[in-house]
C-alpha cells in the first residue's frame, strides 16, 4: 500500500449535510485546456466571448480562440503579447498588447484580419510605448487603458485623457468606470473627465477588482487590504471569511458569478468564491483540479461557467452543475469501487482496502477543513460493497464480508468474495459471493450475523434480486442468468434453471438483473428484456427501452428515491423519473461529466439525504446535489458555426477560416475536393454529435457522429447549402445552421469561356456563312462550268456524230467506191478472161481455118494470125489497166506484199492480186495465159515464197494482209 499522505480538501466549517450548503463539499467539476492542447504560449491574461460563442484569450503568442472543438492562434503585428481582449457583440474582438491597439474582424474570405487604431491617437501622444491593460466596450465607444493614459474610441476619432500621476487598472461595474491613481486613490470616469471618489484613500494602494454589490453597492477587491463595499458615498471594509485568505494569497483579479456569487483570482493559492454573506463556499486550487495556482484573469459567460486564464493554462469550472468532485490526485488510496457517508464518516472501499474520514466536525470555526483518510486496520484488499443495512454498514471484500464499526471492521462472513447484498424476506439479506449464495440474519444484539450458505448452488453470483414469487434470479458474473426456488426453511436449492441466449436473451454473456418498479428486468447490450412465466422466455422490454432511447443498453440499474432510478450505460450516468404513470423523463446533461469516471461494471451511487446523492468515481468521489435541481427542460442550443474549409485535392490548403457563418465563397472548380469543419460552441461536459446535409449532393441527412468535419470529393459546379445542426447527450438538438457556397465551373465553362465560345461560334457562324456562300457561289459557277462543259459536250458529241455520220456516209461512200471499183475490176479481170477466151478460141479457129482451095493457111500466115492474138492476150496495158483499179480497191496491197516479200516477182504478184480476188484457177490461167496445170505450180512457187505453214489457206493469208 502506498505511503499515507494528507489529502487536505477544503470545506466550510458550518455545513451541515443540507442541500442548500453541501455545494461547499468538492469543488465543481474542472475542464483543464493544457499548453499542449492550444499549442501557444504559458500565460492567459485576459478572456471574453463573443456573440456566437467563441472564447477569445490574450495569450503570450496572440490572440487565441476556442470554439469548444478547435484551437486557433492569431498573432499580433510583431508578435506582441494580448495583455487584453473584449467583444463588441457584433463582429469584432479589441485587443491591445504593448504599443499597440485595435480590433479584429473576419476579412471577405472569413479570415480574421487586425485592424491597428493607434494611427487615430493625436500626434502629440504619439507614439504609444505602453502595455495596454484594459478594454471596455460601452455601447458606441470602446475605452483603451494603460497605465499612463485612457483612450476612448467613437466616431473614427480617439479621444486621450492623459494621466497626471500613473493609473493602475479601470474596472467597468454596471455603467460606472473606475480608476486607480497609483498612491492618490480611486477615480470615476465621467463625460471624459476624472472625479475623485472620496474616502478612496482608505483602499490602500493596487485595486485589482471592483464588482456590482446588491443594493446599488461595489465590492472593491484590493491586493494585500482585503475587501470593500462602497455604497456610492462611503467606502468601508467588509469584513467576511475570505478577507485574510485574500489578502495572504494575493488577490489579482475577480468577477460576478450570476446569482449572489463573486470569485476571485489569486497570485498563490488559485480562486476563491464568496456569497453575498461573505461566506467562502468554494475554494478551487492545484490540489483541486486548476493546473496552476496563479490566476492572471477570470470571466463568466452566458452558461455560468467560469473561465479562468492561469499562468500556465486555461481552465473552465462549472461553478453552476450539481456536481462536486472529490479527486485523490496524488494515488493513494486506489481506484474507488464503492463510497457511502454513515455516522457521520465517509467510507471509500477502494482497491486497496476501506478508507474513511470525519465527513463533519461540528463546532469547528476554522475557515477549511481538511479530509484525513485513513485505511482502517484488517481490511486491506479488494473491497467491492458498501452497503448500509437497518443502520449497520456491512462492506463486502474479497476477503470476506465485515460489518463496520467506526475505525474498525467485524468479520460476520469467511467466505471470499462479498459482492451485491439485498433485503430478502423479513429480517433477513441475500448476498452473492464467489461460488454462490449465502444468507445473514440478525443477532440478538441486533448486528448481522451469517446465517448459512445455500447448499447446491455454488456458481459466482454477481447481481441477486427476489421475484413478488419468491423467486431468486442470479446474475451469473460472466454467463448467463439462474432462477433459483429454494426449500421452505431458504437452506437449500429446491429447484434451479439456468437461461441463455437460447431461452430468448440476446446473448449469455454480461446480462444482469435489476429490480425497476417492482419489476425484474434484465439489462443487456441490446437493451432490457423481461421474463414471461407462461412461455419461460426473454422478451425485449419494448416500452421501457423505447423510452430510454441510448440508455436502453445500460448496464446497471440503481435505486435513488421514490420511482427515480439510475441507469448507467458503460461509464455514462442518467436519472430516470418513473413517478408519472405511462410517462418516463430521463437526465443526462447534468452527469455528462461523470462519463467515463466510474469503474466500469461495478459503478456505484450511494443515497445521503433525499437530494444528495455519493458517487464513487476512479480516483475519489462526486457529490450530486439534487435540490432544486429536478430535470430541466429541453434547453435552446447554441448555433452549429462552421469553422473551415480547406482544399484537400493535392494537399491541404485552407481555403476559409470563418468564425461567422454569414460568409458565401465561391471554390475554384480544381479545388472542388474539400474539407468542412464545424463545431459547437457549448462547452460543459457532454456526448456532442453532428448530422449534416449538403443539398445538391446529399439525398438525405446523414447518421449522427461524433466526427465534427466531413470531406467532400468531385463536387460539380454549381451552388450547395451544407445544412448541420448538433445534439448533445442524445437528447438536445440544435437548429440547423446553412453554409453557402458554390463551386466554380472549369475555366473551360467559365463566364469568359463562355463568351469566348459565343464569341468563337459567331465568328464561326460568319465564317461558315461566308464560306457556304463562296461554296454556292463556287458551286453555281461549278454548275454553270458543268452546263457549259455538257453543251460543249453534247455540242462536241453532235460534232463527233456528225463526223462520224459523215465518216460514216463516205465510208458508205468510199464502200459504195469500193464496191463499184471491185466490180469494175472483178469487170475489168473478166473482160480481159473473156477477151483472152475469145482470142484464144480464134486461135485455135484459126488453125482450122482453110483457103478457098480447101487448104489449111500457111504456117507464116498462122504465125502472124497467132503472134497477133498472143499480142493481144499478153497486152500490158491490160495488166496496167487492172493493176491501178486494184490498187484503187485495194490499197497499198502490192507494197505491204513487197515489204514483206520482197522476192515477189510480176508475175507472182498478178497471181497474189487474182487469189485476193478470188478468182478460180481457169480465170487466172486465162489472164497469166498459161494451163491449168501452170497455175497450180504458180501457186504452190507463191506459198513457198510467201513461207506458208501447211495449213494456212493462201487465199485467207492474202485476204488479211
Amino acid at each position: 500500500m502506498r505511503k499515507h499522505l494528507l489529502f487536505a480538501f477544503f470545506v466550510l466549517v458550518n455545513i451541515c449535510v443540507q442541500a442548500a450548503d453541501i455545494k461547499s463539499i468538492g469543488v465543481p467539476y474542472v475542464q483543464n485546456y493544457t499548453k499542449a492542447q492550444y499549442q501557444s504560449g504559458n500565460q492567459n491574461w485576459s478572456v471574453t466571448c463573443d456573440e456566437h460563442g467563441i472564447m477569445y484569450f490574450g495569450n503570450d503568442e496572440g490572440l487565441l480562440s476556442f470554439d469548444g472543438k478547435y484551437w486557433q492562434l492569431n498573432r499580433m503585428p510583431n508578435g506582441l503579447i494580448v495583455r487584453s481582449v473584449a467583444a463588441d457583440g457584433k463582429g469584432k474582438i479589441y485587443s491591445g498588447g504593448f504599443g499597440e491597439f485595435g480590433y479584429w474582424e473576419n476579412n471577405k474570405k472569413g479570415f480574421l484580419k487586425y485592424n491597428s487604431l493607434t494611427h487615430l491617437v493625436p500626434k502629440k501622444y504619439q507614439p504609444v510605448k505602453e502595455e495596454t491593460w484594459k478594454i471596455y466596450v460601452d455601447k458606441d465607444r470602446v475605452i483603451f487603458q494603460s497605465f499612463g493614459s485612457i483612450y476612448i474610441y467613437a466616431n473614427g476619432k480617439i479621444n486621450v485623457i492623459k494621466a497626471p500621476i500613473p493609473f493602475l487598472f479601470l474596472f467597468k461595474t454596471g455603467s460606472r468606470y473606475f480608476v486607480e491613481q497609483v498612491d492618490t486613490g480611486l477615480f470615476e470616469l465621467k463625460n471624459n473627465k476624472l472625479i475623485y471618489v472620496a474616502g478612496s484613500n482608505i483602499l490602500g494602494s493596487r485595486v485589482l477588482s471592483i464588482l456590482p454589490f446588491s443594493n446599488n453597492k461595489y465590492l472593491i477587491g484590493t491586493a494585500k487590504n482585503g475587501l470593500f463595499l462602497y455604497d456610492g458615498a462611503t467606502i468601508q471594509p467588509w469584513q467576511n471569511q475570505a478577507n485574510d485568505f485574500l489578502k495572504n494569497y494575493q488577490l489579482n483579479n475577480g468577477a460576478v458569478i450570476p446569482g449572489k456569487y463573486f470569485a476571485y483570482g489569486t497570485i498563490l493559492n488559485g480562486i476563491v468564491i464568496i456569497d453575498t454573506a461573505g461566506n467562502v463556499v468554494q475554494h478551487i486550487n492545484k490540489s483541486s483540479g486548476l493546473q496552476n495556482n496563479t490566476v492572471l484573469s477570470l470571466y463568466t459567460d452566458t452558461e455560468q461557467n467560469l473561465w479562468a486564464g492561469l499562468d500556465n493554462g486555461i481552465d473552465r469550472i462549472e461553478v453552476n452543475s450539481p456536481l462536486y468532485f472529490y479527486f485523490d490526485k496524488t494515488g493513494r488510496f486506489g481506484t474507488v469501487y464503492s463510497s457511502i457517508i454513515f455516522n457521520n464518516k465517509i467510507y471509500l472501499g477502494t482497491n486497496q482496502g476501506l478508507y474513511y474520514s470525519d465527513w463533519i466536525i461540528p463546532g469547528n470555526k476554522r475557515l477549511f477543513q481538511s479530509f484525513n483518510f485513513q485505511l482502517i486496520p484488517g481490511s486491506q484488499g479488494q473491497v467491492w460493497e458498501l452497503s448500509l443495512q437497518d443502520g449497520k454498514l456491512l462492506c463486502g471484500h474479497n476477503d470476506g464480508t465485515f460489518q463496520v464499526n467506526g475505525n474498525t471492521l467485524t468479520k460476520i462472513n469467511p467466505l471470499s468474495g462479498g459482492w451485491t447484498i439485498k433485503k430478502f424476506n423479513t429480517g433477513q439479506l441475500i448476498q452473492g459471493i464467489y461460488n454462490g449464495l449465502v444468507i445473514y440474519r440478525k443477532d440478538a444484539a441486533g448486528n448481522w450475523a451469517f446465517d448459512h450458505k445455500i447448499d447446491g448452488f455454488t456458481e459466482p453470483s454477481r447481481y441477486v434480486e427476489q421475484d413478488n414469487k419468491g423467486q431468486i434470479w442470479v446474475s451469473h458474473a460472466y454467463k448467463g442468468i439462474y432462477k433459483i426456488i429454494l426449500t421452505a426453511d431458504n437452506k437449500k436449492v429446491a429447484s434451479q434453471k439456468y437461461y441463455d441466449k437460447n431461452s430468448g436473451l440476446p446473448d449469455s454473456y454480461n446480462v444482469g438483473v435489476f429490480n425497476l418498479d417492482n419489476r425484474i428486468i434484465f439489462a443487456s447490450d441490446s437493451g432490457f428484456y423481461v421474463y414471461d412465466d407462461i412461455t419461460d422466455r426473454f422478451y425485449k422490454y419494448q416500452q421501457l427501452n423505447k423510452a430510454l432511447k441510448t440508455f436502453s443498453s445500460s448496464n446497471k440499474v440503481i435505486a435513488a428515491i421514490g420511482k427515480k432510478y439510475w441507469f448507467i450505460n458503460h461509464g455514462r450516468v442518467a436519472l430516470a423519473d418513473l413517478s408519472v404513470p405511462g410517462k418516463l423523463t430521463i437526465d443526462s446533461n447534468r452527469f455528462s461529466s461523470l462519463n467515463g469516471q466510474m469503474v466500469q461494471n461495478y459503478e456505484n451511487i450511494s443515497m445521503i439525504n433525499n437530494q444528495i446523492y455519493l458517487i464513487s468515481v476512479d480516483d475519489g468521489f462526486v457529490i450530486v446535489n439534487n435540490k432544486n435541481t429536478s430535470r430541466q427542460p429541453n434547453f435552446k442550443l447554441p448555433d452549429v458555426l462552421i469553422r473551415q474549409v480547406e482544399n484537400i485535392t493535392d494537399k491541404t490548403q485552407v481555403i476559409t477560416d470563418m468564425n461567422s457563418n454569414d460568409n458565401e465563397i465561391a471554390i475554384p472548380y480544381h479545388q472542388n475536393n474539400i474539407r468542412i469543419s464545424y463545431s459547437l460552441p457549448y462547452y460543459k461536459q457532454a456526448k456532442i454529435k453532428y448530422q449534416y446535409y449538403l443539398e445538391g449532393y446529399s439525398r438525405q441527412w446523414s447518421e449522427w457522429s461524433a466526427q465534427s468535419q466531413k470531406e467532400f470529393t468531385n463536387l460539380n459546379q454549381g451552388t450547395y447549402h451544407f445544412k448541420v445542426r448538433a445534439k448533445i447527450n442524445d437528447e438536445n438538438i440544435s437548429g440547423v445552421t446553412t453554409f453557402t457556397f458554390e463551386v466554380l465551373p472549369p475555366w473551360y465553362a467559365g463566364k469568359i469561356a463562355i463568351t469566348f465560345y459565343l464569341l468563337m461560334a459567331a465568328l464561326l457562324y460568319i465564317a461558315i456563312r461566308k464560306y457556304y456562300l463562296l461554296k454556292l457561289k463556287r458551286h453555281q459557277h461549278q454548275i454553270q462550268e458543268k452546263l457549259q462543259r455538257e453543251k460543249e459536250e453534247f455540242l462536241q458529241r453532235e460534232a463527233i456524230a456528225n463526223e462520224q455520220h459523215i465518216v460514216t456516209i463516205k465510208n458508205e461512200q468510199l464502200q459504195a467506191d469500193l464496191a463499184s471499183k471491185s466490180r469494175e475490176l472483178a469487170n475489168s479481170a473478166m473482160n480481159i478472161v473473156y477477151k483472152n477466151e475469145l482470142l484464144q478460141k480464134i486461135s485455135d479457129e484459126i488453125d482450122r481455118f482453110k483457103d478457098s482451095s480447101g487448104k489449111k493457111l500457111s504456117d507464116d500466115q498462122l504465125k502472124k494470125i497467132h503472134k497477133v492474138i498472143e499480142e493481144g492476150m499478153s497486152d500490158d496495158r491490160d495488166w496496167n489497166v487492172f493493176e491501178n483499179s486494184f490498187n484503187e480497191a485495194h490499197e497499198n496491197f502490192f507494197k505491204k506484199l513487197k515489204q514483206g516479200h520482197p522476192d515477189l516477182v510480176p508475175n507472182d504478184l498478178k497471181l497474189c492480186a487474182y487469189l485476193r480476188m478470188n478468182m478460180n484457177s481457169k480465170e487466172m490461167a486465162s489472164l497469166l495465159n498459161i494451163s491449168l496445170r501452170g497455175v497450180e505450180i504458180r501457186r504452190y512457187r507463191l506459198r513457198k515464197k510467201l513461207n506458208l505453214e501447211h495449213d494456212k489457206n493462201l487465199v485467207e493469208f492474202l485476204i488479211e494482209l
